[in-house]
């Protein structure tokens, strides 16, 4: 009887607990660390170092991290790709292990970057999977070299700083820029100055892009506008603007997830990634 008892307690406390755990939207659970690379290393890349790494082999796919992150928060879906793509990622400059120089943050600027690491590694065109910051690289790089993509998966992007909510006390959006501080800490080349890095990256976030529809109506490199559904820093309407102003372009919006859906449910994200990546025809 008294095990019945102990049995029945303990299955009502773990009940209880289950009831009391957040939903995975409101969590964000540690950074992945990337796999074995079969290449990496530093390119030299208008006038500073960007590092980068390369997996697997088959047609090319770049992954691009999000402002304040590095290479490492793709730790969960490298593996999911390289088993059928050569998959790169990349540290955007001053972010992660690569350097900066005195150039002001753009999102032109540093869509050079990803097209000069192309150069560089002999990558002619690409499909590229971007999340926030990396999102809104990819459109540039859409609609001003769109010879250089197959097709763009945008995560998380903005067509302009209104469409931005105010994160300043959202607890998870806290939480990973007091986490990026530690890992900028950690890989940056300059690890003193992170406090100038993110007034630089703010700077950037509070002025850049200003696209019109008729911006977003350039592009035709088959795109997905993709978001989630409890994102904590863009405004949906703003996704389904972009979504709307694209020619042909797919619209996407994840479940139970937030700005960091790939670390959330990265099955749920590898998957719809993997999908877009077989079924969508690129150019």
């Amino acid at each position: 009887m008294r095990r019945f008892v102990f049995l029945v307690t303990v299955f009502l406390f773990a009940f209880a607990a289950a009831a009391r755990a957040e939903p995975q939207w409101l969590t964000l659970p540690p950074t992945p660390s990337l796999p074995q690379a079969a290449r990496s290393g530093y390119a030299p890349v208008n006038g500073i170092k960007i590092w980068y790494a390369a997996f697997g082999a088959g047609a090319p796919v770049i992954l691009l991290h999000g402002g304040l992150a590095n290479s490492n928060y793709w730790g969960k879906l490298v593996p999911a790709l390289a088993r059928r793509y050569r998959v790169i990622v990349m540290d955007s400059r001053g972010h992660g292990r690569s350097s900066r120089d005195q150039k002001p943050y753009g999102y032109d600027l540093m869509a050079s970057d990803v097209l000069a690491l192309m150069d560089y590694l002999k990558i002619d065109k690409a499909a590229l999977i971007g999340w926030s910051d990396g999102a809104i690289i990819g459109l540039d790089i859409a609609m001003h070299h769109p010879e250089r993509l197959t097709k763009l998966f945008a995560f998380a992007a903005n067509s302009d700083p209104s469409a931005v909510k105010d994160v300043e006390h959202d607890p998870v959006f806290s939480a990973f820029i007091a986490r990026a501080r530690t890992e900028y800490e950690k890989l940056s080349p300059t690890p003193n100055e992170y406090d100038a890095f993110l007034k630089q990256i703010t700077k950037m976030w509070d002025s850049e892009p200003h696209w019109s529809a008729a911006d977003l109506a350039a592009i035709k490199v088959p795109t997905w506008i993709v978001d989630a559904d409890h994102d904590e820093a863009i405004k949906r309407d703003n996704t389904l603007f972009m979504a709307d102003s694209i020619p042909g372009s797919g619209l996407l919006i994840q479940p139970e997830v937030s700005h960091f859906s790939f670390l959330q449910d990265p099955q749920q994200f590898n998957a719809d990634v993997l999908h877009f990546l077989e079924h969508v025809n690129g150019k």
